[in-house]
């Protein structure tokens, strides 16, 4: 889970880029990637699902805030939206 943990860390980090950035959206995609490898078949859909509930509030938002300080959860969701083209 380290790993899992440490992708949420490194989009901590990109918080002042642009969800649409190259950087940003190439860590969206090792994100979907890491999901796939160690969990489950991660389609842009289901993706698109993880990344409502990061932002809804409540245990998802607070442990990816965690991981990358305050606002990332929000900036994963605008990310994976970007991503998925929605």
């Amino acid at each position: 889970m380290a790993d899992f943990s440490k992708v949420f860390e490194e989009f901590g980090s990109m918080k002042e880029e642009e969800p649409t950035s190259e950087k940003v959206q190439g860590q969206v995609k090792k994100l979907q990637e890491f999901i796939t490898d160690h969990f489950y078949k991660c389609s842009d859909e289901v993706l698109l699902g993880l990344g409502k509930m990061y932002a809804a509030g409540g245990e998802f938002t607070e442990n990816i805030d965690k991981m990358g300080g305050d606002g990332t959860a929000v900036f994963v969701c605008r990310a994976i939206e970007e991503y998925c083209g929605k």
